[in-house]
C-alpha cells in the first residue's frame, strides 16, 4: 500500500526546490501564466510602458487611437503589471486591481463625449495616481538589498519611463484646465493633445530642449523645471544604485 504524503508537505518540498525568485504555485496546474507574469514582469511592464507612451510612431489614424487603441493600451498595461503585486499585501492587491478596471473602462467612454476635455482632465487625475502607485513598488524593488540582473536593469528603465507618465498626466490634467498654460500644444482631440505632451515631458526628461513647445504660465514653468531636476536626481540615484548592486556582485 502506497503511502501519499499530505498536500502542504508535497508543496512545501516543492517551494524548497524551486529557485528563489519563483514561488511554487508557478508550477501548480492553471497557474502557470500567473507564473509567467511574475518571472518577467519588469520586461513585460517595460514593453507596455514603451507602446503606451510612444505608440503613435507607427500610428497615422489618431481617431483610431482614442477608440481602440487607447484602451487596449490600458489593458496591456494592467495584465503586464499584474506580476509586480503578485505576493503583495490584499489590500494592495484590491487597491491595484481598482486602478487597473478604472484606467481600462474610463478611457472607452471618450470617443462618445462631443467635449471630453473636463473628462480627460479629470482620467488625467486617475492615471496620474494608477502611475505614481506603480512607480513607488519600482522603487522599493530598486533600493532593495541585492545584487545586479535582468531584472534590476529591466525595472531601472520602467523607473524612467514612469516618471516620463507621471508628468505627462499632471501637465496634461493643467492643460485641460488651462490651455494657454502650454505654448504650441495641438488640440485636435485627446490623442494629439496626449503625444505632444508625452513628446514636451520626454524632451524635458532627456535635456534635450528643442524649444518648439514651452510653457507659458508660471506653474508650468515651475513644473517644468521641477520635472527636469527629477529626472536628473532619478538618473543619478539610479546611476549609484546600480553601481552599488554591481561592487556586491563582485565583491560576493
Amino acid at each position: 500500500m502506497k503511502c501519499h504524503a499530505p498536500l502542504s508537505l508535497v508543496l512545501a518540498g516543492m517551494k524548497s526546490r524551486l529557485p528563489g525568485h519563483l514561488p511554487y504555485f508557478y508550477f501548480m496546474p492553471g497557474n502557470k501564466w500567473l507564473g509567467f507574469l511574475q518571472k518577467y514582469k519588469y520586461e513585460l511592464l517595460l514593453f507596455a510602458l514603451i507602446q503606451h507612451l510612444y505608440v503613435g510612431i507607427i500610428l497615422t489614424d489618431l481617431s483610431l487611437y482614442a477608440r481602440t487603441i487607447w484602451p487596449l493600451n490600458m489593458v496591456v498595461l494592467g495584465i503586464a503589471s499584474v506580476g509586480i503585486f503578485i505576493e503583495k499585501a490584499r489590500l494592495k492587491n484590491i487597491s491595484f486591481h481598482l486602478f487597473s478596471l478604472l484606467v481600462f473602462v474610463l478611457p472607452l467612454f471618450v470617443p462618445q463625449l462631443r467635449n471630453p476635455d473636463k473628462y480627460v482632465m479629470w482620467l488625467s487625475a486617475v492615471y496620474f495616481l494608477y502611475f505614481g502607485f506603480i512607480f513607488v513598488e519600482i522603487l522599493r524593488f530598486l533600493i532593495r538589498p541585492g545584487y545586479l540582473n535582468r531584472d534590476i536593469i529591466s525595472a531601472a528603465a520602467c523607473g524612467y519611463l514612469l516618471v516620463i507618465e507621471i508628468n505627462v498626466f499632471i501637465l496634461q490634467f493643467l492643460f485641460y484646465q488651462n490651455p494657454s498654460c502650454l505654448n504650441n500644444v495641438h488640440t485636435g482631440g485627446p490623442a494629439v493633445t496626449y503625444m505632444d505632451i508625452v513628446y514636451f515631458c520626454t524632451i524635458i526628461q532627456t535635456t534635450i530642449g528643442f524649444g518648439d513647445i514651452t510653457p507659458a504660465a508660471h506653474y508650468t514653468k515651475l513644473l517644468s523645471s521641477l520635472f527636469g531636476v527629477i529626472g536628473q536626481f532619478y538618473s543619478v540615484v539610479l546611476v549609484g544604485i546600480l553601481i552599488s548592486k554591481f561592487s556586491s556582485k563582485q565583491n560576493s
